[in-house]
Parts: structure tokens; sequence; C-alpha cells
């Protein structure tokens, strides 16, 4: 197992269990790109990340409402993010329910480090919020400490979010059930079927 240090016990859950997760999925077998839209109809900005990410905390002050945003509207409802930055969390907001039926992928600020494999172990921050409840129901963003994991071993979405990517980005998922939890996570409030929202910031990436 890698670190888990300092962790609320939901993130715990979340990383331990995402591998099993994932094998509920149509097809867990996929590539990281297959079935998931690079969002190009969403409003939002994309800049290039110009800061040299902080590997040792992930920002805890609430978010100022500034800085790049992504807008994403589902099969019902409607999901806004405005993306991290050095010193703050990011904010999602969301008009619930949100579903969608194809996990989308939008990269909120590009980093300028070395492009993420699909093997690769990356440590990152990250906040996920129910589609269904709006409600968040895990962050790093609130311990300040980032998290570390083989993108092999985690629900396709985030595998499909991050590889890629360049380290140093930040980037923003909606996930259907089949690429999060098609069971469901009890424990973490996710029913079978409900749409996860993530944002998630790259700070490093080995392999």
């Amino acid at each position: 197992m890698l670190r888990r240090a300092a962790l609320v016990p939901i993130a715990v859950v979340m990383m331990a269990g995402l591998a099993a997760c994932g094998s509920d999925s149509d097809d867990s077998s996929a590539s990281p790109t297959d079935e998931t839209t690079v969002a190009t109809e969403a409003t939002g900005t994309q800049t290039t990340g110009t800061e040299t990410p902080d590997t040792s905390s992930c920002p805890t002050e609430a978010s100022d409402g500034s800085g790049p945003k992504w807008t994403l509207d589902g099969t019902s409802g409607k999901v806004q993010v405005t993306g991290s930055t050095a010193k703050t969390a990011p904010k999602i907001e969301v008009t619930a329910p949100f579903a969608i039926g194809q996990t989308t992928v939008h990269t909120l600020a590009e980093g300028s480090g070395p492009v993420v494999a699909e093997t690769a172990t990356v440590l990152v921050c990250y906040e996920g919020v129910n589609g269904r409840t709006g409600k968040e129901f895990d962050s790093s963003y609130q311990t300040g400490q980032p998290i570390d994991f083989p993108l092999n071993g985690v629900i396709p979405g985030f595998s499909k979010a991050i590889a890629g990517q360049k380290v140093g980005s930040t980037v923003a998922v909606a996930m259907t059930s089949a690429d999060g939890y098609a069971e469901g996570n009890p424990s973490a409030g996710i029913e079978r079927g409900d749409t996860l929202i993530f944002e998630i910031r790259i700070l490093a990436a080995q392999g």
C-alpha cells in the first residue's frame, strides 16, 4: 500500500477500494481515453500553468471565485468548477441532481511538466462531489495533505482524468457511475448510478 498518512477515512476507503470498484465497469480494460469526451462544447477557459507545484501540501484557503472555470450541462442538472490555485482550494458548484451519459474531462490549467503515463504513480490534491446531492464527499484540500496512488489501481474515471495530462496541470472530470462506483460506496454516501465530479491538481508523477 502507498502512504496514507493524515488522510480522512473516506480517502482511505476510496483509494483502497478503487481497483475493485473499477471491475464493475462495463469495460474495465478499456484505454483511459475510451468512452471519454474532452469537453469542447462546455464553456470554460484553458490556461497554461506557470507555477511550480508544491508537492508538500494542498492549498486550504477558500476559493475567491477567480481563475479558470468550467461549466457542463448534464442530462440533468449542471456543474461549474473553479480550479484550485497555489493558495486556494477549488470550488465545485452543482445544480442537483446532476447526471451525465458519458465521462467528460476538461483541463482547467495546463502544467509544464512531463506527460503522465497510464501506469504512473501520481501525487495529487483532489476534491470529489456527488452529482446527485451536490455535496462534497471527500477532499484532500480539507486535510491539506496530498495523496499518491498508481493509476492502474484506481477507479477508471480517475485514471482517464489524469493519464495524458502534464504534471502541474489542474483538471476536472465528471464521470459516469460505471467509471466511478458502479455499485455505490455507502460509506461515502454514493449510491449506485451516481455521477461524480472531481477537481484534481497533479503535483508529481513517477513511472
